[in-house]
């Protein structure tokens, strides 16, 4: 990841007509020999989304690589941040406007962010080691924190069991992992924090809001209780450094991508039957040589049963959980794909690249399609 000089302008909110959905088949017409369209084959094309097109470009928010990209709890808006120290809004569903953009946020490349889970807003880290919270509908920024020491590379959040108050965890270069009250009047100053002794990579929460994992430059992931302040155990299987964490909608499983090229997926269940706690490993997804933050996604309007993540080799990996093989390999864009994202009631993936475009794609509905 480099830093890329300038910024785009912001941008205004555009307001178009509401698209008509897209019809469920599609027809397809190859011509013929010599342009005979008599001798062409016509097939009708199954859609499986309300995306206007199996495929949909989103592009032109971006003058530098998009480092992260999510569709917000509903499914209905999509943000993406880059290098550029933009972040994006775009709609999901036609006209897919780019609705937003909220340029030079910071002083340094936004490396990661996440949707809030109660309300209209953004939580943005970054390289000038800051968390930042804005709200979507103004773009105005609610809060900013100087988090870590250092640059902070990963940001998820979660419900706080029983106070229905948000939280919000950061990892970072400095060796630590920070948890923040996610509220406006939530203070400056962490509510816990652990000290991994090395530079994490990501972090993630458990199902329960009351453990966090964290993936470190040691290649192992560490588990961490939030009411005891210790750490509980790690996971290890790792032979290089992981690159991000996601849980699986069940909340049994966790997805590790690495820079070895290696995808693990581990059993985090109380009682699991291996020891290694490993339950698929996964390849197929090269990492490269430049040491990017590949972040991974499970499908959620499955349940889980497909992971997905992107490669060096400008292509998109999706497999099968169940039986571990590439049910996928997603071309278009031209550069390392980055992050994927799933959306949380269609078989839709959404991915984002290094070239600065995004792309949603439209997946058949059987597993092993």
């Amino acid at each position: 990841m480099s830093k890329r000089p300038g910024s785009p302008p912001a941008g205004a909110i555009i307001k178009r007509a509401k698209g008509t959905p897209p019809p469920s088949n599609q027809i397809a017409i190859s011509q013929g020999v010599g342009g005979d369209k008599s001798k062409g084959l016509i097939r009708t094309v199954q859609r499986t989304s309300g995306l206007e097109a199996p495929i949909v470009s989103l592009a032109g928010a971006h003058s530098g690589e998009i480092l992260s990209c999510r569709f917000d709890p509903t499914g209905q808006n999509i943000a993406a941040c880059a290098a550029d120290r933009s972040v994006s809004l775009w709609r999901t569903y036609p006209p897919n406007t780019n609705y937003g953009l909220l340029s030079s946020m910071t002083k340094a490349p936004i490396l990661d962010m996440q949707w809030s889970l109660c309300s209209p807003t953004i939580y943005t880290v970054s390289a000038d080691h800051t968390l930042i919270t804005t709200d979507v509908t103004t773009g105005q920024r609610i809060r900013k924190i100087r988090a870590h020491r250092e640059v902070i590379n990963s940001v998820d959040r979660t419900m706080a069991g029983g106070s229905g108050a948000e939280l919000v965890v950061t990892g970072a270069d400095d060796g630590t992992v920070r948890v923040w009250d996610g509220s406006e009047d939530g203070g400056k100053v962490p509510i816990a924090e652990f000290d991994l002794g090395c530079p994490v990579t990501a972090v993630c929460w458990a199902a329960d809001g009351a453990s966090v994992y964290a993936a470190a430059l040691d290649n192992e992931i560490h588990i961490y209780d939030l009411r005891k302040g210790t750490q509980l155990s790690t996971l290890t299987g790792h032979t290089d450094t992981p690159t991000s964490l996601a849980l699986s909608p069940n909340g049994s499983f966790l997805l590790s991508p690495s820079f070895s090229s290696t995808t693990l997926i581990h059993d985090v269940r109380p009682f699991a039957p291996s020891p290694t706690r490993i339950h698929r490993t996964l390849t197929g997804a090269p990492a490269g040589f430049e040491h990017t933050l590949l972040r991974a996604a499970w499908s959620r309007h499955d349940n889980g049963a497909r992971v997905a993540v992107g490669g060096a080799d400008r292509m998109v990996c999706v497999w099968d959980v169940e039986s571990g093989r590439v049910v996928y390999k997603l071309p278009g864009h031209k550069g390392t794909v980055t992050a994927v994202d799933f959306h949380p009631t269609e078989p839709i993936i959404l991915t984002g690249s290094k070239d600065g475009t995004m792309l949603l794609g439209e997946l058949d509905v059987g597993v092993g399609a």
